[in-house]
């Protein structure tokens, strides 16, 4: 945040100076063409002949050389601007860091399997987003297997989300129906949500549209009597308000496009848990992490080479510090070894002992003495050999 702050003040600058240059430059212009109009008038009143008078060509030089003693103020505050622009490049070069491959390994897509994980979850995110022509692009020109991405449903489920935002409650409506038992079990408020803002649709028709809120409430709003009985009533008193406008009264918060967000946002979030995907793309949680781990990443690169140490995790499965990510964005095992207190990896994998204690492999090694392993946990004794590897 300091890094934008400080570019963000130089961007003010230019923004000043560019509002000075411009109001001075508009009067310079101005007073040019004035000028210039009071010696065409002049010329003009004068006799017809070929001939200017005396008076008329001293206003004529008097005119230019007025119009290029201004218009070179002007060149020298617009090359003063430019420098004031220049500022702000070099604003962005001292505070941001443009050269990211210390943090970064240049084998991690050497690897055939790798390129093809990319290019699977580039095509589900596009898919996520609505884009099935580019998905199906990518998936014939990298020679992906079709039967290994699906659509469906994250498709259905963007197209739901976009009409949300576009105020078209049809589709998210006939969707909720069809899982209203499964919504209902989950105690998922996207139902009555939906039909609350159709509800607040049909009323902005006006008072001839009372008739048709009644009979839609009666027919839709009965089933969350125990749920949402202050809710109900809240949105039945708005009928008061009818002949003034629903924009004119308390209630049109309940029309405000945050409750349009809100609603899109509780559909991704239901939908999305109800048929179990998460509601986040791959591709877009692994954007968000990398955006999260690269400050702290780019702060440990300036003190590595500050004392000219390099490749400090290049060839490791691991980052050498702890990045701290949302916990909805944790799939990996976090497993840690309770004697070396290190987390496990694929060279350092737990280990379950015969009494069902778990520890690393690296420990299992460390408290070996020979063929015997004494458990560090209990009493019970037995062979390196018996532990078993296991995956979380």
């Amino acid at each position: 945040m300091e890094s934008c702050a400080a570019v963000e003040k130089e961007v003010d600058k230019v923004i000043t100076k560019f509002s000075s240059i411009n109001e001075h430059s508009q009067r310079v212009l101005s007073d040019v063409t004035t000028f210039i109009e009071q010696l065409r008038k002049s010329i003009a009143e004068g006799p017809g002949d070929e001939q200017l008078t005396p008076g008329q060509v001293e206003l004529l030089h008097t005119a230019i050389a007025n119009a290029k003693d201004k218009l070179q103020r002007l060149t020298t505050d617009h090359r003063d601007l430019h420098g004031t622009v220049s500022k702000v490049g070099k604003a962005i070069d001292r505070n941001f860091v443009g050269d990211f491959t210390a943090t970064s390994r240049n084998d991690v897509f050497q690897s055939e399997r790798n390129v093809v994980l990319l290019n699977k979850i580039m095509a589900q995110h596009f898919y996520r987003q609505g884009m099935d022509d580019v998905a199906d692009t990518l998936i014939r020109e990298s020679g992906l297997p079709q039967e290994e991405i699906t659509p469906e449903p994250y498709a259905e489920l963007h197209r739901i989300w976009e009409a949300i935002h576009e105020h078209n409650l049809v589709p998210a409506l006939e969707w909720a129906s069809r899982y209203s038992d499964e919504l209902d079990a989950r105690h998922s408020t996207l139902e009555f949500k939906l039909h609350r803002l159709a509800f607040m649709q049909i009323l902005n028709g006006g008072i001839h549209a009372q008739t048709e809120a009644i009979s839609y409430a009666r027919t839709n709003f009965a089933k969350f009597v125990k749920r949402f009985e202050k809710e109900i009533q809240i949105l039945m008193g708005t009928l008061i308000y009818l002949p003034n406008g629903i924009q004119n009264s308390p209630y049109k918060y309940l029309t405000a496009p945050e409750m349009w967000v809100e609603a899109a946002d509780v559909f991704l979030k239901d939908a999305c848990t109800l048929l179990g995907i998460n509601k986040d793309s791959p591709l877009s949680v692994v954007v968000n992490a990398g955006c999260t781990a690269l400050p702290a990443l780019l702060n440990l690169k300036q003190v590595m080479m500050s004392r000219q140490v390099t490749g400090i995790w290049n060839g490791r499965d691991e980052l050498p510090i702890e990045i701290d990510l949302d916990p909805e964005n944790r799939f990996h095992s976090i497993f840690a070894c309770p004697i070396l207190r290190q987390q496990s990896s694929d060279d350092n994998p737990p280990m379950k002992l015969l009494c069902g204690h778990v520890i690393s492999r690296d420990a299992l090694s460390k408290l070996s003495n020979g063929p015997i392993l004494k458990c560090p946990y209990c009493p019970m004794e037995q062979c390196p050999s018996d532990a078993k590897l296991i995956y979380f």
